[in-house]
Formats: C-alpha cells, sequence, structure tokens
C-alpha cells in the first residue's frame, strides 16, 4: 500500500527570495509539489521539487564554492526560500527545529569545512528522531579519483572524510558524482529519511546541479513510500497479552515519552487514556506531545524531580504503561527511578515488551494503542488516588518593590503568555527545568533538545521552527552561557521578519554544570547582550530590546512585547542572581553528579 507524499494538484508558489518573511503557506505536512516545470529540468530542479512536495518551503544554507550552483537551482523554484545563515551549525540547527514542526527540514552547505561544521546540528537531529536532509555541494565529479588535493579538505587526494563522518549520524548517504543514478540516488535517501525518522546525507557534485538529464525532463511522479504495517498476528496477541497484564491491576498508570513522534502516536495515546481511564503523565522528553488540559494529566514523570504527586502516583502503581521512553541517565534522574521492570509495559514505535516478557515485534506503536483501547477495562483508581492527595502548588513569595528578580517570579508571570498561539522553546541548561513546570494550553508548542544536550541549539532551532510556523509567536528561553555560542543567526531571524521574543537568562556562568560539578571554566565573560543585539539590529527589521532587573520592569516588558512590539523580534534580558536555580535543577545535578562519579568496576 502506498501512500502519496504531495500531489500535482494545485499549488501556490512562495516568495523564492534567499531570506522572505515568514511563509505564511501552512498547509499540513508534505505539501503539494510545482506544476511549473523549469525551462530545462535539472538534477537541481529536480531536488529541489522534492522538497517542495516533502512540505518544506524553507531551506537553511551557508554558501561555499562547492554549492553555488546547486543554490542557483533552488532560488528558481517558486516554492522555496533560501534562508542564508550566519554558519552551518545554525542552519543544521534552524532544519533540527523546522522538522519539528513541519516534520522535516533541509539544509544546504558546502563540501567538507561546511560538512564538518553541521555534522554537530545533525547529530543532535539524529538523536531526537528528526528527518533532516543535509544537502552537500561535493567536489567537481572528474576530481573522484584522480590523486588529486583540493581545497577543503584535509590535504588529502581521498575525499571520502566527510562521508565517513556522516555514516555514524545519518540514516543514509548518498554521492551523486553522475547523472545516470542521481534520481534514484536522491529519492532513496529522501525516502529512508520519512521512513527511518533520522537525517540522511545527499552529496551533489558541483559540476552536475545544472545539467539536464532524461530523468529530469517532465515534473516528478508525486513522491511515494510505502506504508508501514504491523503483523498482524503479532498485533493481536501483543494486545491480548497487555489488556491481561492491565485489567487485572488495581492502580495502572499511562506515561508518554519522546518517541511518541517518531510513531506518530500521540493521538492513539490519547485514546487509549480516554478509555482506560487512567492517569497519565509524560516523561520530561516527551513533554509537548501529550495534551496537558486532559482530565487525566497529572504532570511530568522525572524521578525525584518529577511534578508534585506524580512520581509517588507512577512509582506506587501495580503497572505502568510507558509509550515511546527513552531511558538514559538524564531522563532518569542519574539512573535513580523507582520503576520495576516487571510492572512496566514499554512500547516502543515498532515493538512491544510486557514486564520481563513476552516480547512482540513488527508492532506498531499506534495501532497497539488503537486496538487495546478497545480491550481495555476503565480503571480509574490511580487518578483517584492522585485526586485524594493533590495539593494545589504555591506561590512565590511576593516581591517587594525593586527587588532583585527571582527566577520563579519570572515564570509566572511567562505562564500568563502561553496560548494555543505559543510555542516554547527551552535551552539546555536551568530553562529545561523551569520550562518543564510551565502548563501547556491546548495548542501551544514545547520543544527541547533532551537527548543531545548542545548548548546553543535553540537558537538555530528558534529560527526554523518560527519560520515552520509563522503563525505562532516563539518564546525562547536561553542561558547566557549558551547564547554566546549560536548568537549570530539573530540576524537571520531579523532577515526574515519573525517575531520571537526571546528571553536571556543572564546569570553569570553555565548553571547546569556548575550544580553537576563547579569550577572557575563554569564562569564567563559577561556581555552587554541587549547592545549585541542592538548591534545585529542596526537598524534592519523590526527588533525591540531591553534589560530587566525587577518585577516592574518584567511586566512592563512583557506588556510591550505582546503589546506595541507583538511585530516585532523582542529580546528581554533577565538579570538574575548567579545562584538562582530552580530546586529541580539542584536535585538532579547532584544526582547525576554521583552518576558521573562512579568509580570503576573491580578488575
Amino acid at each position: 500500500m502506498d501512500t502519496k507524499i504531495g500531489s500535482v494538484d494545485s499549488y501556490s508558489p512562495s516568495n523564492n527570495n534567499l531570506c522572505s518573511p515568514a511563509n505564511t503557506n501552512t498547509a499540513t505536512h508534505f505539501l503539494p509539489p510545482s506544476t511549473l516545470a523549469a525551462p530545462v529540468a535539472t538534477l537541481g530542479s529536480h531536488l529541489a521539487r522534492r522538497l517542495v512536495q516533502l512540505g518544506i518551503n524553507d531551506v537553511f544554507s551557508v554558501p561555499g564554492d562547492f554549492n553555488l550552483t546547486l543554490l542557483d537551482q533552488l532560488i528558481a523554484e517558486p516554492g522555496l526560500n533560501l534562508i542564508g545563515c550566519c554558519n552551518e551549525l545554525n542552519a543544521g540547527y534552524a532544519a533540527d527545529g523546522y522538522a519539528r514542526s513541519r516534520g522535516v527540514g533541509a539544509c544546504v552547505v558546502t563540501f567538507t569545512v561546511g560538512g564538518l561544521s553541521v555534522l554537530n546540528a545533525v547529530a543532535g537531529a539524529y538523536s531526537e528522531n528528526l528527518p533532516v536532509i543535509c544537502i552537500v555541494g561535493g567536489p567537481n565529479s572528474n576530481d573522484h579519483g584522480t590523486n588529486r588535493v583540493l581545497h577543503h579538505t584535509v590535504g588529502l587526494p581521498d575525499f571520502s572524510q566527510e562521508l565517513r563522518c556522516f555514516q555514524t549520524a545519518t540514516c543514509y548517504q548518498a554521492v551523486v558524482n553522475n547523472m545516470d543514478d542521481a534520481h534514484e540516488e536522491i529519492d532513496r535517501a529522501i525516502s529512508t529519511a520519512l521512513k527511518e525518522s533520522k537525517p540522511v546525507y545527499i552529496s551533489i557534485a558541483c559540476n552536475l546541479s545544472a545539467i539536464p538529464h532524461p530523468t529530469f525532463s517532465r515534473v516528478p511522479v508525486p513522491f511515494s513510500r510505502t506504508t508501514r504495517l504491523s503483523n498482524k498476528l503479532c498485533l493481536e496477541a501483543a494486545v491480548e497479552a497487555a489488556a491481561e497484564f492491565l485489567n487485572k491491576a488495581v492502580k495502572p498508570v499511562m506515561v508518554g515519552g519522546p518517541n511518541l513522534r517518531v510513531a506518530k502516536a500521540s493521538g492513539a495515546f490519547v485514546e487509549l487514556a480516554d478509555a482506560s481511564g487512567y492517569p497519565l503523565a509524560v516523561m520530561p522528553s516527551g513533554k509537548g506531545l501529550v495534551p496537558e488540559h486532559h482530565p487525566h494529566f497529572i504532570g511530568t514523570y522525572w524521578g525525584a524531580i518529577s511534578t508534585a504527586f506524580c512520581s509517588e502516583i507512577v512509582e506506587s502503581a501495580d503497572a505502568y504503561l510507558f509509550a515511546g521512553p527513552i531511558f538514559n541517565d538524564y531522563s532518569s534522574v542519574g539512573y535513580s527511578l523507582l520503576l520495576k521492570k516487571e510492572k512496566a509495559i514499554i512500547v516502543q514505535p515498532d515493538r512491544v515488551v510486557i514486564g520481563n516478557g513476552p516480547a512482540f515485534g513488527c508492532v506498531l506503536m499506534k495501532d497497539f494503542l488503537h486496538a487495546l483501547a478497545e480491550k481495555i477495562k476503565k480503571n480509574s483508581t490511580a487518578h483517584e488516588n492522585y485526586r485524594r492527595i493533590f495539593v494545589p502548588e504555591g506561590k512565590p513569595l511576593k516581591c517587594v518593590p525593586k527587588e532583585p528578580l527571582r527566577v520563579n517570579v519570572l515564570f509566572q508571570h511567562v505562564q500568563n503568555m502561553l496560548s494555543g498561539e505559543t510555542a516554547v522553546i527551552a535551552e539546555t541548561g536551568d530553562s529545561w527545568f523551569n520550562c518543564q513546570k510551565l502548563k501547556l494550553p491546548k495548542g501551544c508548542g514545547y520543544e527541547f533538545q533532551m537527548q543531545y544536550g548542545s548548548i546553543g541549539w535553540s537558537v538555530g532551532a528558534t529560527l526554523g521552527y518560527a519560520q515552520a510556523v509563522p503563525e505562532k509567536r516563539v518564546l525562547a528561553f536561553i542561558g547566557d552561557g549558551s547564547f554566546q555560542v549560536t548568537v549570530q543567526d539573530i540576524s537571520t531571524m531579523l532577515r526574515c521578519g519573525q517575531k520571537t521574543i526571546i528571553f536571556l537568562i543572564n546569570n553569570g556562568g553555565y548553571t547546569i554544570e556548575v550544580e553537576i560539578h563547579d569550577g572557575p571554566y563554569n564562569v564567563i565573560k559577561n556581555w552587554n547582550y541587549t547592545a549585541l543585539v542592538d548591534a545585529i539590529h542596526n537598524g534592519e527589521g523590526n527588533c525591540w530590546t531591553t534589560k530587566v532587573f525587577c518585577e516592574e520592569e518584567l511586566l512592563n516588558a512583557i506588556q510591550t512585547a505582546t503589546g506595541p512590539k507583538k511585530d516585532s523580534l523582542c529580546f528581554i534580558e533577565v538579570i538574575v542572581h548567579k545562584h538562582d536555580t530552580s530546586k529541580e535543577l539542584l536535585e538532579w545535578g547532584s544526582r547525576v553528579s554521583a552518576a558521573n562519579g562512579r568509580p570503576p568496576n573491580p578488575q
């Protein structure tokens, strides 16, 4: 059974400037392709139309001599905006952020110097199961195998260093050095990215992009890929075993994890919650994938730093269903979760494990959860227990006039900014823990990079995410240390006319590292961040900056950013004490430190 991605019917071209204001064509993922064939169909134009078919209207790039002709071809496609970024790392992060909203993203860089720069971002996308198409302009096809030494290499006649690096961070690598198999290689790479929900690498020789070929002579057939199906017998057996396991439990619970995204199973997860009456929680890296307005939602399960009363309900349950979990040292708070394998049903995108066994392969999560909802008996015991012990959260201590601003006061007011027309992006650091406590209203987006945890990710990701969903206003929370890594692409946000609100939390260092293991290396040089952003603005585009020291100034800043400056990029530098951290970070840091500091096992 084939599912078509896109159609040759109906197409609305968008601006193809190097960077245009955020595209307002936000139809569902996998938008239709152009019906307008280029005057001469070339390899580059074929690739461009394929990207449009996938729903990609914006490609993030950094020009280099090996990709310039390819960039010409991409610009010529009416459905694509080519967005020039300040560096390859941010271009990759932007493609990551774009993929989180649109389902797939793309970036274009040059050979080796660009490829190795973007590799860190691609590795992050791999860890988060995001299909990012990384396109590299490669050497002239005539130079391969000639024993020549080229620029942008490490000085050896072997051009495969970049390819070998990408082999561990992508699920498919296509090196296009001749026209005869270019069509097949490009399509195979794209289909593999979608099938595996992982990044792919496509290298295109610099002299081939503008060359026509018979395989590109017509508008390409709508892109298709085979739909994955569950094994019917395995699915039935898994559902029967799981239903028996859960129906005999007294107080079962459900917990959603980050792999709900790759399995596209959030809807099926909620369907099971409705049918079962179980309380539902979310792992920290799954926040945003489960609706927090659901009547049985009990918060984030994160071991010792869970939402109040959530861990007590989850860990005291006699059965728990985890849908798409990733248990690493961070999500398990230094391997300290009080869970028992024999009580757990672990549902991964294509596999189900019940207790200590049995395990069922070839079972898709969405199919399993949907079928289980029809077999499960309603049991609201655990949720009733939660309601008995629940006590509403308190509020931060009231600030006296002009008192230095506290982080918990900041996020108290941020909570009031959230709606279905906003999205939250949290940088690695204390923003993880503070943003985790925000209650997301229906439709509010939420993204952070927990598995890879690359500081600076949020600047590029905010650029990409905001470009993908211009109807939402993105609220980005970034620490000063992370911001220093990737600040340059504030420039690109301004060029694209984005209206993000950036909260720069200035506490003078790498606070998350301080709580794991302190040292002088965690103190950074303080910058005048508002002046820096003003300098980047340089009078071009809409930008407003301010610096706040107390609650009164914060409230004025929020009022301005959401009122008179609602159509501008707003940068709010929040000055807080260097030791002002969430209690969750204090607990998490000590436990992760203990896990990192375990002595070697006896030999």
